[in-house]
């Protein structure tokens, strides 16, 4: 026998078992041929495997659009990852608002209270920004994957001795058939061959799924693991951001009056009323025995003939003679003097005189 004749009736095989599984899969939705049921503890594992399924691509799916809400990114992305090539790196919106503020402070002028603020907030967004790309690396890595890995690895095999069970069992559901139709003693015989045959191949298939299907506890416990992983990272994500926001709080808060007001309507951040443990005690002890300036404490100084001590908060070349030069967290005494543009104060340190931007200092008790 040659190849060829070998692959015709291979062929002709094949094509006489798909025809006989057609038939018998017909015959079972017509109700006119039975059914072998699999075992109970079988079915539970195979609806277990298929719930496995469905809801881990809708977690995945959901994360990955929690991670990246831009679906032509994610797009981008999962083409290049097809292609086995790493996606080129992209400024995230946090780092892009940070620059733009960054940029504008820079163009307003540093030394202004609009300015100011602006590159504050711009570097506490990139900030944010890099946080952001932090958690994407992360939960990626420790919990989009492994849930990628069971979709396309695990639940791929699954699937595919699932389907062979499936045909095994209409292998043996058309030999039952065809031995209850057999008359003659000598195809009787063949028949009880081929049943037996067809009984022992779905048995030891079943027993193969069997196997597979029972390691989907082992799955759920993996990604268990991968969950916790993921709550972990966005923990410290969130933290990083309220960290980063009560920082910008308290430098925003820091500013006299006149830079917190926009059109003469004066507006203060909200303090929150309660904070972690963790960060929360760091804070009081740092801000104790200081008084943010506010509305009413620039008045009380605007007012009286007196002076106040005042933290320097940030590093200031004078422009001219004027003015004084002030380096970060040294004290000085600041007095308001008649007629002064209301964004400066008159600053002393020993003999030395001139004016100072109230941005950038913070009056003490």
């Amino acid at each position: 026998m040659n190849i060829m004749d070998f692959n015709v009736k291979k062929l002709a095989a094949d094509a006489g078992t798909f025809l006989s599984r057609a038939v018998q899969f017909t015959e079972e939705k017509l109700g006119q041929a039975e059914k072998t049921e699999l075992d109970a503890h079988l079915e539970n594992l195979l609806s277990k495997a298929e719930c496995t399924k469905i809801w881990t691509e809708k977690i995945m799916k959901q994360t990955e659009v929690l991670l990246q809400p831009n679906p032509n990114a994610r797009i981008e992305e999962f083409v290049y990852e097809k292609l086995d090539r790493k996606a080129p790196s992209r400024i995230n919106n946090p780092e892009l608002l940070g620059q733009y503020m960054i940029d504008a402070g820079t163009e307003f002028g540093p030394g202004t209270a609009y300015g100011n603020a602006l590159i504050k907030c711009g570097e506490t967004q990139k900030r944010i920004g890099t946080a952001d790309r932090e958690l994407i690396q992360t939960s990626a890595l420790n919990f989009l994957t492994p849930l990628r890995n069971f979709i396309e690895g695990d639940y791929k095999t699954i699937a595919k001795e699932r389907k062979l069970l499936q045909n095994k069992r209409l292998d043996l559901d058309a030999a039952k058939t065809r031995l209850k139709k057999a008359k003659a003693a000598e195809t009787r015989n063949s028949s009880e061959q081929e049943l037996r045959i067809t009984q022992s191949e779905f048995d030891r298939q079943a027993e193969i799924t069997r196997l597979l299907l029972e390691g989907i506890s082992s799955t759920h416990a993996h990604h268990l693991r991968c969950l916790n992983d993921f709550v972990e990272a966005q923990m410290t994500y969130y933290a990083q951001c309220y960290q980063y926001m009560l920082d910008l709080q308290k430098q925003l808060g820091s500013f006299p009056s006149n830079y917190l007001s926009n059109n003469n309507q004066t507006s203060v951040a909200p303090v929150p009323s309660v904070l972690p443990n963790a960060i929360g005690s760091s804070t009081m002890a740092s801000t104790s025995g200081l008084v943010i300036t506010s509305p009413s404490n620039l008045s009380d100084l605007k007012e009286c003939s007196g002076s106040r001590k005042a933290r320097v908060l940030y590093d200031y070349d004078a422009a001219n003679s004027t003015e004084l030069s002030l380096l970060a967290d040294e004290v000085i005494t600041v007095f308001s003097v008649v007629g002064m543009d209301s964004d400066w104060l008159m600053g002393e340190r020993g003999n030395q005189k001139g004016k100072v931007p109230i941005t950038y200092l913070e009056l003490l008790n």
